[in-house]
């Protein structure tokens, strides 16, 4: 897999495995045992009525204030054999509503590295993803921008844009997630294959 996201030092790769295996700092925060279980009962729900076998699902989470509000939302990296194709696997965006969630988007075809942007739109952060294969041949990071109800649903068409720099972010989803191994299984009683 190419893109600037290769780059890494030692240290900062060993940083991305703990930050996929709940170990992050900055702005996602890990979250308690009731809101995991919370989490992954949503998304066994989500993926039961997707009508796809959870077993081979795998999942990185980062909670992250998108809005402003105070609350935590969700950006959820799903892996999994019937989950990802040549452009990459579904970013799903949460957002909390009691002890469960509304699912607010689901984004097609991206890879990690995921970041928070620091300019807003109808006051949620924008997003960015990296954009790559499923005829895109040089890769790319696109930007998403909140449109009041939602983010595109596609990186790679509009509204979602190629960025201009790659400047400040905080990477909240790292390029790691993209190998299931580095994430969590959706159901981790089961032997999951992959």
């Amino acid at each position: 897999m190419r893109g600037p996201f290769l780059a890494f030092s030692g240290t900062c790769l060993a940083m991305l495995i703990a930050a996929c295996n709940g170990q992050t700092h900055g702005t996602p925060v890990r979250s308690s045992t009731k809101v995991e279980d919370g989490l992954r009962i949503f998304l066994q729900r989500y993926v039961k009525e997707s009508r796809i076998d959870g077993a081979t699902t795998r999942y990185f989470d980062a909670f992250v204030d998108l809005n402003g509000d105070g609350k935590k939302e969700v950006i959820v990296y799903l892996v999994g054999r019937w989950w990802c194709g040549s452009g990459g696997c579904p970013t799903l965006i949460l957002s909390p509503v009691a002890s469960s969630y509304r699912l607010v988007t689901k984004v097609l075809i991206t890879r990690p590295p995921i970041r928070a942007l620091p300019i807003r739109s109808y006051g949620w952060q924008n997003l960015s993803v990296w954009v790559q294969g499923g005829g895109v041949q040089q890769g790319y990071e696109a930007e998403l921008a909140f449109d009041g109800q939602s983010y595109p649903t596609s990186p790679a068409n509009p509204p979602a844009h190629p960025r201009t720099s790659s400047g400040p972010g905080e990477i909240v989803v790292p390029a790691e997630a993209y190998d299931f191994r580095n994430c969590k299984p959706l159901y981790p009683d089961r032997k999951s294959v992959v």
